[in-house]
């Protein structure tokens, strides 16, 4: 694995901040030290200890060109209010992958050096230059479930749908020197980075030790800010170039102190606790900004709820969700089987910086603070579409009721109030109603790092089964943990026998329904669904529950414990109120409450023991490189330095290098009569954008594989066709619930679903009519409203945006990691000014678009709109360039980010 390069102390610009530090062991190492900083600049001892984690990498990378004294000087003397203008240089240590997004960014990594080769360079000049790993855990799907045989059946599936992706990953890891792949079904990439990849401190070769700190191509990378490691997801073009000598360049960021008090009452989880922290963080709006955990109830929080809060940062918004390093985090290291050197390191080094141990109130200088008294927290559910709608478990039936007949503009359904409670018969006689669980799954990395509320589920289950309680065949029931030794401790525990009889076998390890892989309801299941336009659900312990990502057919999904989940799967509907009204009748035809099956918390606690054993840790990583199992040993990959991009559906040479120069073109600053593509609402995600899930025969997609051989049975995901653009860009748009509001209302007022626009008043697939505009050379631009972007670090949203041609986003405003992709792609992001808005403006669809952008772009600077309607009549309006830093300015010039690092690569 590559290392950092070795700090001169003679060379560097602040030399005199090195010094040394002892472990317990009476082992010496070096640092540079932050106490020594803080005598030339003395906000530092006062600084949020997330922002002196950053400042550490900017002060040990100082090399005068990249990193220079000015960025140390700016950042030491970050100010909690000040004007955010200045941008950081954030070398990362390493840089973390998951397949659905790690096999693009390869296939872009072996284009690079296609260009190389055809340019008489040497291909090894693409090469990262900070260790890169690997996890593939997207790519099972719950095709089996409800029995001991779904787990090997699933797996087998997997490697006959993904075997060219995975002979392609086994191509990268003989091509490249510094990159590694954990192979699948060892665990969730959150997971295995919290378990195994993260190293709490680094050394180089001049034994010098440093923070471990991270990118990755995941948006819940963030989950390992809860052992203390600075990082956070990005998209893989961002990534990519950071692993191959940027620095990850973003604006000096607020830092929001959120002080947690008192203690969680009885019956409440964790999983309760990040619902209600994600709602307050999304209200107090937290974009673009970094979130850090003090105060005393901060300090009792155990390290797995500490890594559940610090996951969900994606969904209230944050950069991050910090949680400093303390007692309970070397606990956690000592658990999971580190040595006792890289302990005794960890420790001693964050002691020598005076970073060891949970701020207290008044202690750290906050842009802002929010407060939450643990023993307000109440058992919660979230959704039925976004996770920042939290909702108290007893109010749930209540809400799902009034939804049922809301307008879909108010979060609703738009269903008539009295279908709410009509059955209605399937083929295979199964009677279904609305607010139907008929997906209950334990999954995720939010929840599946968890024990606590994991060897709850199993109590649970236990003392359901006890009392005669069972779960409805048709209902899809799984359980995928983010590691095995969820699996052993749960066995141990002797609780994965109660899960099992109520369905919930072990099927995959790996991100399955929160990702959209829970596979396929019953075809009479989807038939009587569709017929009658019901409202079903799915409830899960994820992270993620945005429109027809979990399954295109159930329209309302839930985000809950893992306990929880076994529960509404008992109770096999929402709208049955489970603080009042029986989960069910068990023996006896008695009636069975939450309250008899749900477990205390000293009966968990007895339990947890079984959780953090270090040998069984050791023993299961072990594996990853010495026998990672004959399904991937049998996965042979072609050798050599250059790819030869065999023909497949699955991987193809991405297209974004085709014309490529060693000179940039000159670029034509705006966009000219360009055309709109669609207008959105508010809230438009990642999965609007580009969806992850299944797909059909009649989408443009389906179209383009069936027109190539592959059977509809084939298809797989879209999530792991990303590797061939062509696919790719035929399902950007193609969400089956996003609503282009260019095209007409319905009768009844609501909108026409799926990825479709006008053209010339033609109603077509967004697909379609893109490459009808790029044949005749017209530029297309895409309207929103707020939040612009949300959700999963997906960068085909903004790959795929390219390709069909679109110049420009304008919106109310951009989610984090999504606006820095699209930039990454040389597309324009543009935020209205204050109450403006596209419906405000008056738009249709039917105008033509002007975009002028200054002569000098400056970061942050203005750019005119200029609308030209049909009848020829002009409208000028003001936006916000959303090219955020110096750096992004270099980006667009150059077409994007990865056209810029290829010239620099190429030219040294």
């Amino acid at each position: 694995m590559a290392k950092a390069k070795p700090a001169r102390a003679a060379a560097h610009p602040f030399a005199k901040t090195q010094a040394s530090f002892k472990t317990a062991s009476g082992k010496e190492g070096q640092l540079f030290s932050l106490p020594k900083l803080a005598k030339q600049f003395p906000n530092v001892s006062r600084m949020p200890v997330s922002m002196r984690i950053v400042l550490e990498s900017v002060l040990r990378n100082c090399d005068g060109k990249k990193v220079t004294e000015e960025h140390v000087a700016q950042l030491a003397n970050w100010k909690p209010t000040a004007a955010r203008n200045d941008e950081i240089p954030f070398v990362v240590a390493r840089v973390v992958l998951q397949d659905f997004t790690g096999v693009p960014l390869l296939a872009d990594l072996a284009a690079m050096r296609n260009v190389a080769a055809k340019m008489g360079k040497n291909p090894k000049a693409i090469e990262p230059l900070v260790p890169v790993d690997l996890v593939v855990d997207h790519s099972v799907m719950i095709d089996h479930f409800g029995n001991k045989k779904a787990l090997d059946l699933n797996m087998k599936l997997e490697f006959e749908r993904n075997r060219e992706r995975y002979e392609f990953m086994k191509w990268g890891m003989q091509a490249f020197d510094t990159f590694g792949v954990v192979p699948p079904g060892f665990g969730i990439v959150h997971q295995v980075n919290l378990e195994y990849l993260a190293r709490g401190v680094h050394k180089n070769k001049a034994g010098v030790y440093y923070p471990d700190s991270l990118v990755g191509t995941d948006s819940h990378t963030t989950m390992i800010n809860g052992i203390g490691v600075v990082g956070w997801g990005v998209g893989g073009i961002e990534a990519e170039a950071g692993m191959l000598g940027q620095p990850v360049y973003f604006l000096t960021p607020d830092v929001v102190g959120f002080e947690l008090t008192g203690a969680l009452r009885e019956g409440v989880t964790a999983t309760d606790l990040v619902l209600t922290v994600t709602e307050i963080l999304r209200k107090h709006k937290v974009v673009g900004k970094f979130v850090e955990f003090f105060g005393e109830g901060t300090r009792t929080l155990a390290l797995p709820d500490r890594a559940t809060i610090a996951n969900m940062a994606p969904e209230y918004g944050a950069t991050m969700g910090f949680f400093p390093v303390d007692e309970k985090t070397v606990e956690y290291f000592k658990g999971t089987g580190r040595t006792k050197a890289e302990i005794e390191a960890f420790e001693a080094y964050w002691k020598a910086q005076k970073m060891f141990g949970v701020p207290k109130a008044g202690e750290i200088d906050y842009t802002s603070v929010v407060k939450l008294d643990l023993s307000t927290v109440a058992p919660s559910l979230a959704g039925p579409k976004r996770p920042q709608d939290r909702i108290e478990i007893t109010h749930l039936s209540s809400k799902f009721g009034e939804l049922f007949s809301k307008p879909t503009s108010e979060n609703g359904f738009n269903q008539p109030a009295e279908k709410l409670g009509q059955t209605f018969k399937a083929d295979n006689g199964v009677e279904v109603k609305n607010g139907d669980v008929l997906i209950a799954a334990i999954t995720s990395c939010t929840n599946t790092s968890n024990p606590g509320v994991l060897l709850a589920a199993g109590l649970l289950a236990k003392k359901a089964v006890e009392a005669g309680l069972k779960v409805q065949p048709h209902i899809k029931t799984s359980l995928a943990p983010g590691s095995r030794i969820v699996t052993e401790y749960l066995e141990k525990a002797g609780l994965l026998p109660y899960l099992e009889k109520l369905g919930f076998n072990v099927a995959a390890y790996g991100c399955t329904t929160c990702i959209g892989n829970a596979g396929d309801l019953t075809p009479e299941l989807n038939k009587v669904i569709q017929d009658n336009d019901l409202v079903c659900a799915a409830v899960l312990s994820g992270n993620r529950n945005f429109e027809a990502r979990i399954h295109p057919n159930l329209k309302a999904n839930f985000l809950a414990s893992p306990p929880l989940v076994v529960a509404y799967a008992i109770a096999g509907n929402v709208t049955k109120d489970l603080m009042t009204q029986p989960v069910g009748k068990g023996k006896g035809g008695k009636d069975v409450y939450l309250g008899d099956i749900w477990p205390t918390s000293d009966e968990v606690y007895k339990l947890m023991k079984h959780a953090m054993n270090a040998k069984a840790f050791k023993e299961n990583y072990d594996k990853v490189k010495n026998k990672p199992g004959k399904l991937w040993d049998a996965i042979k990959g072609v050798k050599g330095q250059v790819y030869n991009w065999p023909k497949s559906t699955y991987i193809a040479e991405p297209p974004f290098f085709g014309d490529f120069e060693m000179e940039p073109k000159a670029v034509t600053t705006g966009v000219q009569g360009a055309k709109v593509m669609a207008l959105f609402g508010d809230s438009i995600t990642t999965d609007h954008i580009s969806p992850a899930g299944s797909f059909k025969e009649t989408t443009p997609a389906g179209k383009f594989l069936v027109e190539n051989g592959v059977q509809k049975a084939d298809f797989n995901s879209y999530g792991a066709r990303r590797g061939n653009h062509d696919v790719m860009m035929r399902g950007t748009f193609a969400n089956v619930r996003v609503k282009n509001l260019m095209l007409p209302a319905k009768a009844d007022g609501s909108r026409e679903e799926g990825g479709y626009t006008l053209k010339g008043g033609n109603k077509m697939a967004i697909y379609d009519a893109a490459m009808q505009y790029i044949a005749e050379g017209t530029p297309t631009v895409i309207f929103a409203g707020e939040e612009y972007g949300t959700g999963s670090s997906r960068d085909w949203a903004a790959k795929g945006t390219q390709l069909l041609g679109i110049k420009a986003v304008v919106a109310k405003s951009f989610e984090r990691i999504h606006r820095s992709n699209l930039i990454g792609m040389g597309v324009l992001p543009l935020q209205f000014k204050g109450s403006d808005s596209w419906e405000s403006l008056g738009l249709t669809g039917t105008e033509t678009i002007d975009i002028e952008l200054a002569k000098e772009i400056k970061p942050q600077g203005d750019a005119k709109l200029v609308i030209t309607r049909a009848d020829g009549s002009k409208k000028e309006v003001k936006l916000t360039l959303r090219i955020d830093t110096a750096i992004e300015v270099d980006y667009y010039f150059h077409g994007g980010i990865l056209p810029y690092v290829l010239r620099q690569l190429l030219a040294a």
